[in-house]
Protein backbone atom coordinates (compact mmCIF):
# COMPACT_ATOMS: atom_id res chain seq x y z
CA UNK A 1 0.00 0.00 0.00
CA UNK A 2 1.59 3.25 -1.22
CA UNK A 3 1.53 6.39 0.88
CA UNK A 4 -0.93 8.28 -0.92
CA UNK A 5 -3.83 5.24 0.27
CA UNK A 6 -2.40 5.15 4.08
CA UNK A 7 -2.85 8.99 3.85
CA UNK A 8 -6.50 8.87 2.81
CA UNK A 9 -7.24 6.01 4.87
CA UNK A 10 -5.88 7.66 7.85
CA UNK A 11 -8.15 10.85 7.12
CA UNK A 12 -11.19 8.79 6.16
CA UNK A 13 -10.71 7.17 10.18
CA UNK A 14 -10.25 10.39 11.43
CA UNK A 15 -13.36 11.73 10.08
CA UNK A 16 -14.87 8.65 11.44
CA UNK A 17 -13.81 9.51 14.62
CA UNK A 18 -14.83 12.96 14.99
CA UNK A 19 -18.48 12.02 13.87
CA UNK A 20 -18.93 9.47 16.28
CA UNK A 21 -17.51 12.26 18.75
CA UNK A 22 -19.58 14.43 18.23
CA UNK A 23 -22.97 12.02 17.93
CA UNK A 24 -22.58 10.49 21.58
CA UNK A 25 -21.72 14.26 22.83
CA UNK A 26 -25.14 15.18 21.03
CA UNK A 27 -26.72 12.31 22.42
CA UNK A 28 -25.11 13.50 26.47
CA UNK A 29 -25.48 17.13 26.28
CA UNK A 30 -28.72 17.08 27.77
CA UNK A 31 -27.10 15.64 30.82
CA UNK A 32 -23.97 17.37 31.17
CA UNK A 33 -23.43 21.13 32.13
CA UNK A 34 -21.81 23.51 30.00
CA UNK A 35 -20.14 25.29 32.08
CA UNK A 36 -20.28 28.70 29.47
CA UNK A 37 -23.92 28.41 29.71
CA UNK A 38 -26.53 30.48 31.11
CA UNK A 39 -28.31 28.93 33.51
CA UNK A 40 -32.21 27.63 32.47
CA UNK A 41 -34.05 29.94 34.99
CA UNK A 42 -37.19 28.61 36.09
CA UNK A 43 -39.55 31.41 38.11
CA UNK A 44 -42.87 30.18 40.44
CA UNK A 45 -45.00 32.13 41.91
CA UNK A 46 -46.65 30.15 44.75
CA UNK A 47 -50.34 30.56 46.93
CA UNK A 48 -49.17 30.88 50.53
CA UNK A 49 -50.62 27.46 52.24
CA UNK A 50 -48.48 25.73 49.77
CA UNK A 51 -45.04 27.86 49.09
CA UNK A 52 -43.39 26.39 52.49
CA UNK A 53 -43.27 23.23 50.96
CA UNK A 54 -42.82 24.11 47.42
CA UNK A 55 -39.91 26.59 48.67
CA UNK A 56 -38.24 23.26 50.12
CA UNK A 57 -38.68 21.02 47.04
CA UNK A 58 -36.64 24.06 45.15
CA UNK A 59 -34.03 23.72 47.40
CA UNK A 60 -33.73 20.10 46.86
CA UNK A 61 -34.20 20.10 43.35
CA UNK A 62 -31.98 22.63 42.74
CA UNK A 63 -28.98 20.77 44.73
CA UNK A 64 -29.55 18.10 42.38
CA UNK A 65 -28.19 20.09 39.42
CA UNK A 66 -30.18 18.93 37.37
CA UNK A 67 -30.27 19.96 33.26
CA UNK A 68 -31.47 20.48 30.25
CA UNK A 69 -29.51 21.06 26.92
CA UNK A 70 -26.36 20.92 28.68
CA UNK A 71 -27.79 23.55 31.31
CA UNK A 72 -28.41 23.70 34.67
CA UNK A 73 -32.15 24.49 36.18
CA UNK A 74 -32.61 26.98 38.56
CA UNK A 75 -35.68 27.13 40.50
CA UNK A 76 -37.20 29.65 42.22
CA UNK A 77 -40.42 30.84 44.58
CA UNK A 78 -41.99 33.62 45.24
CA UNK A 79 -44.66 33.69 47.63
CA UNK A 80 -47.80 35.54 46.21
CA UNK A 81 -51.63 35.40 47.68
CA UNK A 82 -53.93 33.85 44.76
CA UNK A 83 -56.02 37.06 44.63
CA UNK A 84 -53.38 39.30 44.35
CA UNK A 85 -51.95 37.32 41.65
CA UNK A 86 -54.49 37.23 39.81
CA UNK A 87 -55.03 41.15 39.94
CA UNK A 88 -51.42 41.34 38.31
CA UNK A 89 -52.30 38.45 35.82
CA UNK A 90 -55.39 41.06 34.82
CA UNK A 91 -53.37 44.19 34.84
CA UNK A 92 -50.33 42.90 33.24
CA UNK A 93 -48.00 43.52 36.14
CA UNK A 94 -46.19 40.87 35.94
CA UNK A 95 -42.25 41.43 35.03
CA UNK A 96 -40.75 39.20 34.33
CA UNK A 97 -43.73 37.23 33.76
CA UNK A 98 -43.49 33.85 35.86
CA UNK A 99 -43.09 30.42 34.04
CA UNK A 100 -45.24 28.85 36.33
CA UNK A 101 -48.37 30.11 38.84
CA UNK A 102 -49.73 27.90 41.63
CA UNK A 103 -52.69 29.10 42.75
CA UNK A 104 -55.25 28.30 45.69
CA UNK A 105 -57.17 26.74 43.26
CA UNK A 106 -57.67 25.26 39.75
CA UNK A 107 -60.93 28.10 39.16
CA UNK A 108 -58.53 30.81 39.94
CA UNK A 109 -56.63 29.98 36.71
CA UNK A 110 -60.11 29.75 34.62
CA UNK A 111 -60.57 33.19 35.42
CA UNK A 112 -57.03 34.30 34.30
CA UNK A 113 -57.52 32.31 31.39
CA UNK A 114 -61.13 34.31 30.31
CA UNK A 115 -59.39 37.74 30.66
CA UNK A 116 -56.57 36.22 28.18
CA UNK A 117 -59.07 34.85 26.07
CA UNK A 118 -60.84 38.24 25.57
CA UNK A 119 -57.79 39.90 24.55
CA UNK A 120 -55.71 37.44 23.08
CA UNK A 121 -58.54 34.73 21.65
CA UNK A 122 -56.53 32.01 23.52
CA UNK A 123 -55.84 30.38 26.71
CA UNK A 124 -52.93 31.17 28.43
CA UNK A 125 -52.75 28.35 30.90
CA UNK A 126 -53.57 25.12 29.25
CA UNK A 127 -55.97 22.27 30.60
CA UNK A 128 -55.01 19.50 28.10
CA UNK A 129 -51.85 17.86 26.72
CA UNK A 130 -48.24 17.86 28.37
CA UNK A 131 -48.80 21.48 29.74
CA UNK A 132 -52.07 21.14 31.08
CA UNK A 133 -52.82 22.39 34.63
CA UNK A 134 -52.41 19.75 37.07
CA UNK A 135 -53.01 19.58 41.00
CA UNK A 136 -49.95 19.00 42.98
CA UNK A 137 -51.57 18.47 46.15
CA UNK A 138 -55.30 18.70 48.24
CA UNK A 139 -56.27 20.35 51.16
CA UNK A 140 -60.11 21.25 51.97
CA UNK A 141 -61.76 23.61 53.51
CA UNK A 142 -63.06 22.97 57.05
CA UNK A 143 -63.95 24.36 60.45
CA UNK A 144 -61.25 24.18 62.82
CA UNK A 145 -62.62 25.44 66.72
CA UNK A 146 -61.93 25.12 69.92
CA UNK A 147 -63.22 22.01 71.87
CA UNK A 148 -65.00 24.30 74.63
CA UNK A 149 -66.46 25.92 71.85
CA UNK A 150 -67.43 23.49 69.39
CA UNK A 151 -69.22 21.18 72.25
CA UNK A 152 -71.24 24.10 73.80
CA UNK A 153 -72.65 25.31 69.82
CA UNK A 154 -73.18 21.32 69.25
CA UNK A 155 -75.49 21.35 72.88
CA UNK A 156 -77.25 24.22 71.68
CA UNK A 157 -77.91 23.63 68.20
CA UNK A 158 -77.70 20.09 67.61
CA UNK A 159 -75.18 17.07 67.69
CA UNK A 160 -73.30 17.60 63.95
CA UNK A 161 -74.55 20.85 63.22
CA UNK A 162 -71.74 23.58 62.93
CA UNK A 163 -72.48 25.37 60.21
CA UNK A 164 -72.56 29.10 58.57
CA UNK A 165 -76.25 29.42 59.85
CA UNK A 166 -75.26 28.17 63.53
CA UNK A 167 -72.45 29.95 63.35
CA UNK A 168 -74.50 33.31 62.19
CA UNK A 169 -76.34 32.29 64.92
CA UNK A 170 -73.90 32.53 67.61
CA UNK A 171 -72.34 35.55 66.10
CA UNK A 172 -75.40 37.60 66.83
CA UNK A 173 -76.19 36.83 70.12
CA UNK A 174 -76.57 39.57 72.01
CA UNK A 175 -75.49 37.92 75.38
CA UNK A 176 -72.56 36.49 73.73
CA UNK A 177 -71.45 33.01 74.69
CA UNK A 178 -73.42 33.28 77.63
CA UNK A 179 -76.28 33.47 75.74
CA UNK A 180 -75.15 30.13 74.18
CA UNK A 181 -75.16 28.63 77.43
CA UNK A 182 -71.33 29.20 77.58
CA UNK A 183 -69.30 30.81 79.79
CA UNK A 184 -69.89 34.15 80.27
CA UNK A 185 -66.53 35.41 80.44
CA UNK A 186 -65.66 33.94 76.81
CA UNK A 187 -67.22 37.16 75.74
CA UNK A 188 -68.67 37.42 72.40
CA UNK A 189 -68.37 35.09 69.68
CA UNK A 190 -65.31 35.63 67.07
CA UNK A 191 -65.38 34.39 63.89
CA UNK A 192 -62.00 34.03 61.57
CA UNK A 193 -62.22 34.91 58.34
CA UNK A 194 -59.03 36.08 56.89
CA UNK A 195 -59.24 39.54 54.42
CA UNK A 196 -61.22 38.54 51.30
CA UNK A 197 -59.00 40.96 49.46
CA UNK A 198 -55.62 39.78 50.92
CA UNK A 199 -56.11 36.03 50.94
CA UNK A 200 -58.38 33.61 48.47
CA UNK A 201 -59.11 31.93 51.51
CA UNK A 202 -61.17 34.95 52.73
CA UNK A 203 -62.93 34.90 49.40
CA UNK A 204 -63.61 31.40 49.41
CA UNK A 205 -65.05 31.32 52.69
CA UNK A 206 -68.02 33.66 51.66
CA UNK A 207 -68.52 31.68 48.44
CA UNK A 208 -69.19 28.45 51.10
CA UNK A 209 -70.99 31.24 53.12
CA UNK A 210 -73.24 31.36 50.51
CA UNK A 211 -73.97 27.95 49.56
CA UNK A 212 -74.55 26.90 52.67
CA UNK A 213 -77.26 29.89 52.96
CA UNK A 214 -79.14 28.75 50.32
CA UNK A 215 -77.97 25.04 50.39
CA UNK A 216 -76.87 24.42 47.00
CA UNK A 217 -73.25 24.12 45.67
CA UNK A 218 -73.40 26.71 42.89
CA UNK A 219 -73.99 30.34 43.82
CA UNK A 220 -74.73 32.68 41.34
CA UNK A 221 -74.45 36.99 41.28
CA UNK A 222 -78.19 36.98 41.73
CA UNK A 223 -77.78 35.14 44.63
CA UNK A 224 -75.03 37.29 46.20
CA UNK A 225 -76.99 40.73 45.30
CA UNK A 226 -79.88 39.34 47.26
CA UNK A 227 -80.38 42.18 49.97
CA UNK A 228 -81.47 39.09 52.56
CA UNK A 229 -77.96 37.41 52.07
CA UNK A 230 -76.24 40.72 52.06
CA UNK A 231 -77.88 41.29 55.45
CA UNK A 232 -76.99 37.83 56.71
CA UNK A 233 -73.58 37.85 55.43
CA UNK A 234 -73.03 41.57 56.96
CA UNK A 235 -74.01 40.08 60.44
CA UNK A 236 -71.71 37.29 60.06
CA UNK A 237 -68.49 39.13 59.18
CA UNK A 238 -69.06 41.55 62.01
CA UNK A 239 -68.06 39.07 64.46
CA UNK A 240 -64.61 38.89 62.94
CA UNK A 241 -62.24 40.37 65.13
CA UNK A 242 -60.02 42.71 62.98
CA UNK A 243 -60.28 42.00 59.26
CA UNK A 244 -56.75 44.08 59.02
CA UNK A 245 -54.64 41.79 61.11
CA UNK A 246 -55.40 38.90 59.01
CA UNK A 247 -54.13 39.40 55.43
CA UNK A 248 -52.25 36.44 55.50
CA UNK A 249 -53.70 34.38 58.10
CA UNK A 250 -52.80 30.98 59.51
CA UNK A 251 -53.59 28.66 62.18
CA UNK A 252 -50.42 29.44 63.13
CA UNK A 253 -51.56 32.65 65.18
CA UNK A 254 -54.36 30.35 66.96
CA UNK A 255 -51.57 28.19 68.28
CA UNK A 256 -49.64 31.43 69.69
CA UNK A 257 -52.74 34.03 70.82
CA UNK A 258 -55.41 31.71 71.34
CA UNK A 259 -58.89 32.66 72.06
CA UNK A 260 -57.90 36.36 71.37
CA UNK A 261 -57.19 35.29 67.65
CA UNK A 262 -61.17 33.72 67.39
CA UNK A 263 -62.96 30.80 68.20
CA UNK A 264 -62.87 29.46 65.29
CA UNK A 265 -63.98 29.99 61.47
CA UNK A 266 -63.24 27.78 57.97
CA UNK A 267 -59.71 27.05 57.49
CA UNK A 268 -57.57 24.88 55.62
CA UNK A 269 -57.70 21.39 56.28
CA UNK A 270 -53.73 21.28 56.26
CA UNK A 271 -53.08 23.78 58.75
CA UNK A 272 -54.82 22.80 61.51
CA UNK A 273 -53.42 19.56 61.04
CA UNK A 274 -49.92 20.76 61.50
CA UNK A 275 -50.92 23.05 64.47
CA UNK A 276 -52.76 20.17 66.10
CA UNK A 277 -49.90 18.92 68.29
CA UNK A 278 -48.39 22.64 68.91
CA UNK A 279 -52.39 24.10 69.88
CA UNK A 280 -52.65 21.38 72.13
CA UNK A 281 -49.18 21.73 74.00
CA UNK A 282 -49.72 25.35 74.62
CA UNK A 283 -53.23 26.02 75.78
CA UNK A 284 -55.80 22.85 77.53
CA UNK A 285 -58.63 23.24 75.02
CA UNK A 286 -57.60 21.07 71.87
CA UNK A 287 -59.11 21.92 68.35
CA UNK A 288 -61.36 20.02 66.86
CA UNK A 289 -61.77 19.47 62.97
CA UNK A 290 -65.46 19.56 61.58
CA UNK A 291 -66.15 19.12 57.52
CA UNK A 292 -69.24 21.28 55.83
CA UNK A 293 -71.56 19.85 54.19
CA UNK A 294 -70.36 21.15 51.02
CA UNK A 295 -66.86 20.95 50.46
CA UNK A 296 -64.81 23.56 49.13
CA UNK A 297 -61.22 22.04 47.63
CA UNK A 298 -58.07 23.82 47.38
CA UNK A 299 -55.79 21.83 44.74
CA UNK A 300 -52.77 24.03 43.97
CA UNK A 301 -52.36 22.97 39.99
CA UNK A 302 -49.20 23.46 38.49
CA UNK A 303 -49.83 25.72 35.83
CA UNK A 304 -47.40 26.92 33.08
CA UNK A 305 -47.61 30.40 31.49
CA UNK A 306 -47.92 29.99 27.65
CA UNK A 307 -47.48 33.36 26.76
CA UNK A 308 -44.21 34.07 24.25
CA UNK A 309 -42.41 35.56 27.20
CA UNK A 310 -40.79 32.54 28.30
CA UNK A 311 -38.91 30.11 25.91
CA UNK A 312 -39.99 26.35 25.18
CA UNK A 313 -36.68 25.60 27.04
CA UNK A 314 -38.42 27.12 30.30
CA UNK A 315 -41.15 25.72 29.51
CA UNK A 316 -39.83 22.54 29.62
CA UNK A 317 -37.83 23.22 32.37
CA UNK A 318 -40.72 23.90 34.17
CA UNK A 319 -41.88 20.34 33.34
CA UNK A 320 -39.02 19.04 34.89
CA UNK A 321 -39.23 20.63 37.95
CA UNK A 322 -43.52 19.68 37.89
CA UNK A 323 -42.45 15.76 38.00
CA UNK A 324 -40.32 16.34 40.65
CA UNK A 325 -43.12 17.78 42.94
CA UNK A 326 -45.35 15.00 41.70
CA UNK A 327 -42.43 12.10 42.98
CA UNK A 328 -43.25 9.90 45.50
CA UNK A 329 -40.41 11.56 47.94
CA UNK A 330 -41.34 15.02 47.49
CA UNK A 331 -45.30 14.08 47.68
CA UNK A 332 -44.67 11.77 50.83
CA UNK A 333 -42.59 15.33 52.14
CA UNK A 334 -46.53 16.98 51.20
CA UNK A 335 -48.42 14.86 53.23
CA UNK A 336 -46.47 15.28 56.19
CA UNK A 337 -47.80 18.74 56.33
CA UNK A 338 -51.45 17.92 55.94
CA UNK A 339 -51.95 17.93 52.53
CA UNK A 340 -53.53 15.12 50.59
CA UNK A 341 -51.13 14.01 47.80
CA UNK A 342 -51.95 14.15 44.32
CA UNK A 343 -49.59 10.94 43.62
CA UNK A 344 -51.71 7.70 44.64
CA UNK A 345 -48.99 6.13 45.54
CA UNK A 346 -48.49 7.96 48.75
CA UNK A 347 -51.12 6.73 51.55
CA UNK A 348 -52.80 9.18 54.47
CA UNK A 349 -54.17 6.16 56.22
CA UNK A 350 -50.43 5.00 57.89
CA UNK A 351 -50.03 4.96 61.42
CA UNK A 352 -47.79 7.89 60.96
CA UNK A 353 -50.07 10.12 59.13
CA UNK A 354 -51.88 13.21 60.47
CA UNK A 355 -55.00 12.07 59.72
CA UNK A 356 -54.67 9.41 61.66
CA UNK A 357 -53.33 10.67 64.49
CA UNK A 358 -56.01 13.43 65.38
CA UNK A 359 -58.39 11.17 63.36
CA UNK A 360 -60.13 11.81 67.23
CA UNK A 361 -60.27 15.11 66.78
CA UNK A 362 -62.46 14.82 63.34
CA UNK A 363 -59.83 14.37 60.81
CA UNK A 364 -61.23 11.78 57.98
CA UNK A 365 -58.86 10.63 55.52
CA UNK A 366 -61.66 9.89 53.29
CA UNK A 367 -64.93 12.51 52.77
CA UNK A 368 -67.54 12.57 50.50
CA UNK A 369 -66.60 13.98 47.12
CA UNK A 370 -70.40 14.45 46.04
CA UNK A 371 -70.85 17.64 47.68
CA UNK A 372 -67.93 19.75 46.61
CA UNK A 373 -68.85 24.06 45.99
CA UNK A 374 -68.73 24.57 42.24
CA UNK A 375 -66.09 27.51 41.61
CA UNK A 376 -68.74 30.71 41.18
CA UNK A 377 -67.63 32.77 37.74
CA UNK A 378 -65.45 36.32 37.51
CA UNK A 379 -68.51 38.37 37.97
CA UNK A 380 -69.66 36.70 41.15
CA UNK A 381 -66.46 36.60 42.78
CA UNK A 382 -66.03 40.76 42.20
CA UNK A 383 -69.33 41.31 43.40
CA UNK A 384 -68.55 39.96 46.49
CA UNK A 385 -64.99 41.70 46.92
CA UNK A 386 -67.12 44.96 46.13
CA UNK A 387 -69.82 44.47 48.65
CA UNK A 388 -67.09 43.52 51.12
CA UNK A 389 -65.33 46.69 50.28
CA UNK A 390 -68.22 48.96 51.21
CA UNK A 391 -69.91 47.32 54.15
CA UNK A 392 -67.32 45.04 56.13
CA UNK A 393 -63.90 46.93 54.56
CA UNK A 394 -64.32 50.04 55.49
Amino acid sequence: MNRTRLIFFAVILLALIIVGVSFVATQLSGNIPNPTAQPIQVRVVSALPIEPWVQDAATKFNAEKRTLDGRTIIVTVTPMDSVTALGKWDRGEFNPVPTVWIPDSRYLVELVNATYSAKLGRDVFLTDGEYRARPLVTSLFSWGMYKTRAETLEKKFGKDNINWKTIHDAAIAKGGWRELDGKAEWGYFKLIVPNPRKNAAGLLAMVAAAGEYYDKATITTEDVTNPQFQKWLKELMGSVTDFSSLSSYTVEDLALFGYSVGDGGQLLESDLLVNMQGIQTRWSDPLVIVYPKYLTWFDFPFTIWMGTETSAVEKNAALQFQKFLLSTPIQSTAAARGFRPANAEVSIAGAESLFVKWKDQGAKTLVPSTARMRAPDRETLQTLLRWFDLNVAK
